[in-house]
């Protein structure tokens, strides 16, 4: 049986439910795919969050990724988790072996326009006879992150590594005005106003399907090497 990977998001609002994993760092783009997959009548059973030993891994989402726990409660889903080294291609074998021992139909990614991304998380699901849906696939990248301040998504910017992002960015909240200002960032030295080149990491605080709010209550601002971090050191859900 061979996976087939969707990325229209009409396509993924006509299928029938499903039992989905959703694979979840807490981070923009995993969380507003999650909430789209919902939206559209399927069932998250499980997020799957992956840990990589290495700082810079290939696949993964790491920075401040100790906050899933706290998310993964404020969401109401069961949040499973897997370590790896974090070694090139070596680390996808971690996602597979959580994968394959579940009871689902498919796996949800936030991927929008990484290939190498997409087409190895699509290889391991058609290898495990799953679905592959990437909802944000595609998506003109400016109108997604307008879409996701529309949908009032609290996300702040957690990290920095382009051309006019300073550290004053590091914890600005991801709205109009902040998307504005992205757009003319992406005028001036092309970058790219969602972050998918890996130009700022963002963190969700608050969203429509949170039952509790994340609120950040300590941090550090770390600068190196024209690049700038918001290390998380305590965090706490309140109800909303």
């Amino acid at each position: 049986m061979h996976a087939k990977a969707l990325s229209s998001s009409k396509l993924f609002t006509c299928l029938i439910p499903m039992k989905l994993a959703s694979l979840f760092s807490g981070g923009k783009d995993s969380t507003y795919a999650l909430y789209m997959s919902q939206q559209s009548g399927h069932d998250v059973k499980y997020l799957v969050s992956i840990f990589s030993e290495n700082k810079y891994s290939y696949m993964y989402h790491t920075l401040n990724i100790f906050l899933v726990d706290m998310l993964s409660e404020a969401l109401n889903i069961p949040l499973i988790k897997k370590t790896t080294k974090g070694e090139k291609e070596k680390e996808l074998g971690g996602l597979k072996d959580v994968l394959k021992g579940l009871d689902i139909d498919g796996v949800v990614s936030g991927a929008i326009a990484s290939t190498y991304q997409k087409t190895r998380i699509d290889r391991i699901c058609c290898q495990l006879g799953i679905k592959s849906f990437a909802p944000l696939w595609g998506k003109n990248q400016t109108e997604l992150i307008n879409e996701i301040v529309r949908s009032m998504f609290e996300v702040i910017i957690t990290g920095v590594s382009a051309y006019g992002l300073d550290e004053t960015w590091l914890g600005r909240k991801i709205d109009e005005k902040c998307v504005k200002d992205l757009i003319g960032l992406n005028e001036k030295y092309r970058i790219n106003v969602s972050g998918e080149g890996g130009e700022y990491e963002t963190l969700v605080l608050d969203a429509p399907n949170f039952r509790k709010r994340l609120v950040v209550e300590d941090y550090e601002k770390i600068l190196e090497k024209g690049a700038g971090t918001m290390s998380i050191k305590t965090a706490s859900l309140k109800e909303k």
